[in-house]
């Protein structure tokens, strides 16, 4: 094993040694190129043209040009009047480089009318359009951001827009590895206005930049805040986050302890699944293997019923886990899964910031499986894996993990003796090494360029704050000058403001006009129903006393008696309610129940009855316009069952729909109403249209006032036309 770190030393040793001279080797040769516009495919002269070594040139007056370059060099071309082009050399081909014109933007011509609305609306479109390449773009990104803040028809960002502006840009900064400049630009979005989620911001970038005494410092100030539940949950995982950076593994278990019982108690799942995990993880990394194995279960349980992406997320997490412990059947398990289910899984649903990156991909998970065998000893076993991680990575352009699953190939076939393999897949090795370099060189020079634009960007909004700064100052004594136009037209204020007064006082006598004519007409139907009860009231008194005189034709002096000591006690409730525009439910069932007794003193031998009240009836709450509901059970007496040959039987239930409504329905089985029409005399008719029509009447004038409280349906109960079923809903205002 001792030979074999020699030899790799050495050839590293060798290696940086070829690299240092690379560019001065005989590989160089001239590569030729032209320069055309992308839409016209029009030559153009004067391009710069350069090498990430330093060679140059410029294109003549035919767009072409020639320079001494190597394969894997870096082209550069760039003009003021196109956008630069970055162009890696793959063969010694001639090239054509299409460039496209560099257009600003226009920005759309508008009136002074219209400038503030254009200039929010313009905001929100370029702030929209950064926040649509913040992933993909950083420097078209952060363009559109110095657009939002260029000042537009005389009129500079407000402090809303200047903190949404370095709030994206805070958010730009993030994404692409610069908590540095995220810190400053999260800084001065909350100068301009402090939000919650700002400061939280702020306090994960500090964290990013490893400050994390001051990220630990902004999360317990935030703690201090009026906090939603999810930003509390956040900000627990944030201080966890930073102790767990710091080795305070107690300090760090008990915030994220906190944030999972917040997410518990209000069902934020992704977050219960996420802290489940990093309690896992915060144990792990303390020793507690115990607890660790707990929670880790837990996190796979509910990373399994999210989505897919974060299911395979979880399982190489925990998967590493089994790896740091040396439970490796169970690590194996976990990421043969994984790969079945990254098959279903887009890799750009994957991957972070290149698929490079990631270890979910099926060149890594292929890769630690191997590690995974060989850590038992397993090399037969270990070799496919390593064989797929490499074909894998190729197709893929994964240098790194080819490099490494090449390497330990080779090393694997030399532990099994395969010497001519292992010799094989060492020179494999030390090519990929070499293409790895070069590519490395070039992302570093890629970086730095990236670095260098992003900062110019950055002192360019940094100018444009200062610049309005400058016209705040201009708009200031602009403004001083209107105070000044304002004073002047005072008259014309006073003018328009008395013929304001005079229109107030016109509406609000029309107003007073409408509504003394409403409350007449309300006093009006009040009257009418007032006028109709007692109409109603001598209607059902000749009724009764019809009933006392039947009882006295009889010579039946004792059920006369009964009867009329039954009949005061109810005509002392009518009376008692005579003037009352509304009684309780209550009194209303009181008063029916006395009335159904006394017809069925008279006709026992005719129908049997009940009355229900549904036990969920609160019929306290729930008021009702007296003797509304005793016409209708004469009728069902007088003109339904009475006719019947054999034992009717009378049903009145009262039910609760829903809080605010109560159904009440009368049913009998008597004759119909058909057949009791045909029975009937003139002056029967007579009678029955006069109460009958009271209670319709009273019924409308009720719905007219109350807004539709009472609704009545009449139906017949058999086919046959025979019983009559009444349905009358009550509201409750």
């Amino acid at each position: 094993m001792r030979y074999t770190f020699l030899i790799l030393a050495l050839f590293f040793g060798l290696f940086a040694t070829s690299a240092q001279v690379r560019k001065k080797s005989a590989r160089s040769f001239v590569l030729k190129g032209i320069v055309v516009e992308d839409d016209t495919n029009k030559p153009i002269a004067k391009v710069n043209v350069e090498t990430d070594d330093g060679e140059y040139t410029t294109t003549n007056a035919g767009g072409q040009f020639s320079i001494s370059a190597e394969i894997g060099d870096e082209l550069t071309i760039k003009s003021d009047a196109f956008k630069t082009v970055y162009y890696t050399i793959k063969d010694e081909q001639d090239i054509t480089v299409r460039v496209q014109k560099a257009e600003e933007e226009p920005y759309p011509v508008t009136t002074a009318k219209d400038r503030s609305t254009s200039n929010s609306t313009l905001f929100k479109t370029y702030i929209d359009s950064a926040n649509y390449f913040l992933k993909t773009d950083a420097a078209k990104s952060i363009g559109y951001v110095t657009k939002a803040l260029q000042p537009f028809g005389g009129t500079s960002a407000s402090k809303e827009q200047t903190a949404i502006a370095f709030e994206t840009l805070g958010d730009i900064n993030i994404h692409w590895g610069q908590p540095d400049l995220a810190i400053d630009n999260f800084k001065r979005s909350i100068s301009e206005k402090n939000t919650i989620d700002r400061r939280i911001k702020l306090a994960k970038a500090f964290m990013r930049n490893r400050n994390y005494q001051e990220s630990i410092s902004a999360y317990k100030e935030l703690l201090d805040s009026k906090l939603g539940n999810y930003q509390k949950v956040v900000v627990y995982e944030g201080l966890g986050d930073n102790y767990k950076a710091t080795n305070d593994a107690p300090n760090s278990v008990a915030n994220y302890q906190k944030g999972l019982s917040v997410a518990q108690k209000h069902l934020i799942t992704p977050k219960i699944t996420d802290l489940n995990s990093k309690i896992a993880e915060a144990y792990s990394e303390s020793g507690a293997v115990a607890e660790a194995t707990q929670y880790f279960d837990n996190s796979l349980t509910l990373a399994k019923k999210e989505n897919p992406k974060r299911a395979v997320e979880e399982k190489n997490k925990v998967a590493d886990f089994y790896n740091r412990n040396q439970n490796f059947d169970e690590e194996i398990r976990l990421r043969s899964e994984t790969l079945d289910e990254l098959e279903d899984i887009e890799t750009d649903t994957i991957a972070t910031n290149s698929k490079e990156s990631s270890p979910l991909t099926p060149q890594r998970q292929n890769y630690y499986i191997a590690n995974a065998y060989i850590a038992q000893d397993k090399y037969n076993e270990a070799i496919p894996y390593l064989e797929r991680s490499i074909n894998e990575a190729e197709a893929n352009n994964d240098l790194v993990v080819e490099k490494d699953a090449t390497r330990k190939l080779s090393e694997v076939y030399k532990g099994i003796g395969d010497f001519g393999k292992a010799a094989e897949n060492y020179e494999r090795y030390v090519a990929v090494v070499d293409e790895l370099y070069i590519k490395k060189e070039q992302e570093l020079s890629q970086a730095t360029r990236f670095n260098k634009e992003i900062a110019l960007k950055q002192n360019r909004i940094t100018s444009l704050e200062n610049e309005r700064e400058l016209n705040e100052s201009r708009y200031k004594l602009a403004f001083e000058n209107q105070e000044l136009i304002q004073k002047n037209n005072k008259v014309q204020q006073w003018v328009i403001g008395s013929l304001v007064l005079v229109a107030m006082l016109l509406l609000f006598a029309a107003y007073t006009q409408y509504k003394s004519v409403k409350q007449q007409r309300f006093a009006n139907n009040a009257l009418a129903l007032k006028s109709l009860r007692t109409q109603m009231n001598p209607h059902f008194i000749f009724n009764a006393l019809n009933s006392v005189n039947s009882f006295i034709a009889m010579s039946d002096e004792r059920a006369a008696n009964k009867y009329l000591s039954e009949f005061s006690q109810l005509m002392r409730n009518v009376l008692e309610n005579s003037d009352e525009d509304f009684i309780p439910l209550s009194k209303e069932i009181e008063l029916l129940e006395l009335y159904v007794k006394l017809e069925h003193f008279r006709f026992k031998d005719k129908f049997d009855h009940e009355i229900t009240v549904d036990e969920n009836l609160k019929i306290s709450e729930f008021v009702i316009p007296p003797m509304l509901l005793q016409p209708y059970v004469e009728n069902a007496v007088w003109h339904g069952l009475r006719y019947k040959e054999e034992k009717g039987h009378l049903s009145i239930d009262f039910k609760q729909t829903d809080t605010e409504t109560v159904t009440i329905t009368i049913t009998d089985d008597g004759i119909g109403r058909k057949k009791s029409k045909a029975l009937k005399t003139e002056n029967q008719k007579k009678q029955k249209s006069k109460g009958m029509g009271n209670i319709q009447r009273r019924i409308s004038i009720l719905n007219e006032m109350y807004k539709d409280k009472v609704d009545v349906a009449v139906q017949n109960v058999f086919d046959n036309e025979e019983g009559t079923k009444v349905v009358l809903t009550l509201k409750k205002d």
